[in-house]
């Protein structure tokens, strides 16, 4: 089992003088705006995941897209020069399929709104996957798939009005492609609840199926949760009780980190995944503000200011911590735009 801290409340990113390769034994790593955008691999992560597998850290890839089931993603990953196997792929749709299989008997009928991933999942369990409501299904599991259309959500919703039972392996709103930011899984959710009434429950991250699933399967026991999203990655990590690390490569600016409440701040930041081979500069308290490298960044009247010099993630940690400070004292978040724009973000 993952040896799980306490949850922590961070009013700082943390630092490690260590690189985090040696400090944790496996990377939980997203894949979406982590290790790749659509069919591409991210800057750097093929030549940084390949390092953090060489200095011995373990490797595996936790994704709360259900699309593709673990064999696809590792032959992805595989091809992209990332080598995975499909044991180290841990997705939604397998702890959708097993908060399912808890509901219903064994070698019960699911319909599914999704793709092969939630099917193989689903067969995983001992549970056949079906399509329509026609076929007497005892629960409904949905998950993001690029084919999802209205017949789909019409028959979930059908569904879940007459009572099944319904499990959504995830809500992200929105999932990063190599054109650009599209609606994700929660977005196809959202037009279920709405014609429904009702909530399903959830399995991915942030919330506690997803964790227990990706312990269950990595046996981790000092895990490193890396991702690029604040409400399900490092949300994630929160509530296990683990650490974590945000990179830059995906839907999270800057500017929202330093606006972020205690759930959703990461322990370590980096600009992308070369931050696993990196120790990481703890932040100090100095001249009435706090100091990283060779900056200062204090907070008052509302606005985050920065002196000094260096480098400019060191900044933003900086940043972070005056930002987090203000933000815990009265719930407001300190304007950052000027402070921000002096580091180039």
């Amino acid at each position: 089992m993952t040896e799980t801290a306490p949850t922590v409340r961070r009013t700082a990113p943390g630092g490690s003088d260590r690189p985090l390769t040696e400090a944790y034994d496996t990377a939980l790593l997203d894949l979406d705006g982590v290790v790749y955008a659509g069919p591409n691999a991210v800057e750097h992560a093929v030549e940084a995941l390949d390092a953090a597998r060489t200095a011995g850290m373990r490797l595996a890839y936790v994704t709360n897209n259900a699309s593709r089931p673990p064999r696809v993603v590792a032959a992805h990953l595989t091809e992209l020069g990332v080598p995975a196997e499909p044991g180290d792929v841990i997705n939604s749709a397998q702890a959708a399929a097993r908060l399912v299989a808890e509901k219903v008997p064994a070698g019960a009928k699911v319909l599914v709104v999704g793709g092969a991933g939630l099917e193989e999942a689903l067969a995983e369990r001992g549970l056949v996957a079906v399509r329509s409501l026609d076929e007497q299904p005892l629960a409904v599991v949905q998950g993001y798939d690029p084919s999802v259309g209205w017949a789909q959500l019409a028959e979930a919703s059908y569904a879940v009005q007459q009572g099944l039972p319904w499990v959504a392996s995830n809500t992200d709103l929105t999932v990063p492609t190599a054109r650009g930011i599209a609606p994700g899984n929660g977005t196809l959710v959202a037009a279920v609840r709405a014609a429904a009434g009702v909530d399903p429950e959830v399995a991915g991250k942030p919330l506690p199926p997803m964790h227990r699933e990706t312990v269950l399967r990595t046996g981790a026991r000092r895990p490193l949760v890396v991702g690029d999203r604040l409400d399900t990655d490092i949300e994630g990590a929160f509530n296990g009780g683990v650490d974590s690390l945000l990179v830059f490569t995906g839907v999270t600016t800057p500017a929202q980190l330093l606006a972020a409440p205690v759930e959703h701040r990461p322990t370590y930041l980096a600009a992308d995944l070369r931050g696993l081979l990196e120790p990481h500069p703890a932040v100090g308290r100095e001249d009435g503000g706090a100091g990283c490298g060779g900056w200062v960044a204090t907070a008052g009247d509302g606005v985050l200011r920065l002196s000094g010099g260096g480098d400019r993630w060191d900044g933003l940690r900086a940043l972070c911590a005056a930002a987090w400070a203000a933000l815990d004292a009265d719930g407001t978040a300190a304007d950052g735009r000027k402070a921000l724009a002096e580091l180039g973000f």
